[in-house]
């Protein structure tokens, strides 16, 4: 079966990324967790410099000051239209004339020219990522939880900024993953995307996943609500950060199904190495019982007991607490 993943480069992802580099962004990252940058984002950093004043950048410093979402700003760029950056009905957030300004920044930092110096590197990390989703496919997987899945799946591959997350964003009729590659130990470079088919195939996995289950979860309010009447163990580390029932089993949904997919596609190993991640990261000590129910789900779908997962929602808190009760056994 072909792979179901578009993998490209997009100019106007580099070009949003490359004005962030020139915000106080990559320094608040390094302070929030030290790591190494691809050879490409260290270099945009010095060979730009001399445009930190532009427009376009004090503009970007003023939206993350501001506390914009990432996904935000980046779903704004991808729908205007390059080089130009004309944009059709622009959001009363964005600052007056910003997307003339990415456009004015684009010409004034010659991005064309130093992103020709730099193909090597862009043209390196698109072949290596669409080598590695080369065997496999996301869709029939997926379809099992929410239904057909009618959109598009890319994946565009960033070795510029940011370095230390994945972005998913829907764009018209596709689910759109950003990713830069696996971050190293220490100072280390970042390993090549090819060199890690498990990083890849998670942050795919995540973003697209996340995406697809708040969609289906809102187009089934009633019967979300049916089940929100059972609260779900084990999550109210996650309740800060995710304040509604549908917040916090997306977050289980989506770290369940990508530790399914590594074990089936990839190895135990990996799987068990990604959950040990989740447990000391995220402290998911839930996973595992998450796993299991969501197994189980696929197990008794297949047989037929269950049509949708529409049917299975409002057992699944259920299960999840009996399972994670003997778990801890």
């Amino acid at each position: 079966m072909p792979t179901d993943v578009i993998v490209r480069i997009d100019d106007r992802v580099r070009l949003l990324s490359t004005v962030l580099a020139l915000t106080r962004f990559p320094e608040q990252s390094q302070q929030r967790r030290p790591h190494g940058t691809h050879l490409h984002a260290r270099a945009t950093i010095k060979q730009l410099a001399a445009h930190k004043d532009h427009p376009a950048v004090q503009d970007l410093q003023t939206l993350l000051d501001q506390r914009a979402p990432l996904e935000a700003l980046f779903t704004l760029a991808l729908a205007a239209r390059f080089p130009d950056m004309t944009i059709d009905r622009p959001p009363r957030w964005m600052p007056a004339g910003w997307n003339e300004n990415l456009a004015d920044f684009y010409q004034r930092a010659e991005l064309a020219r130093w992103w020709a110096e730099e193909d090597a590197a862009w043209t390196k990390a698109r072949d290596d990522a669409a080598s590695v989703f080369a065997p496999i496919s996301f869709k029939p997987f997926l379809q099992s939880f929410v239904g057909d899945i009618t959109e598009g799946l890319v994946f565009i591959p960033n070795i510029s900024y940011p370095t230390d997350q994945e972005l998913g964003i829907r764009l018209g009729r596709d689910l759109v993953c950003i990713a830069p590659p696996r971050l190293a130990w220490g100072d280390s470079p970042p390993w090549p995307f090819n060199e890690d088919p498990a990083h890849v195939y998670r942050a795919a996995l995540a973003q697209y996943s996340k995406l697809l289950m708040i969609t289906y979860l809102r187009a089934h309010a009633e019967a979300v609500a049916e089940a929100a009447k059972n609260p779900l163990t084990h999550v109210d580390h996650l309740r800060s950060r995710y304040p509604t029932w549908s917040d916090q089993f997306t977050a289980l949904f989506v770290a369940g199904a990508a530790a399914i997919f590594l074990e089936d596609h990839l190895s135990k190993a990996e799987a068990d190495a990604y959950v040990l991640m989740e447990r000391k990261t995220n402290n998911l000590t839930v996973l595992p019982a998450v796993i299991m129910v969501l197994r189980r789900y696929l197990s008794e779908y297949q047989s037929g007991k269950f049509a949708s997962f529409l049917d299975f929602l409002p057992i699944f808190p259920k299960q999840l607490k009996v399972t994670a009760r003997f778990k801890s056994l």
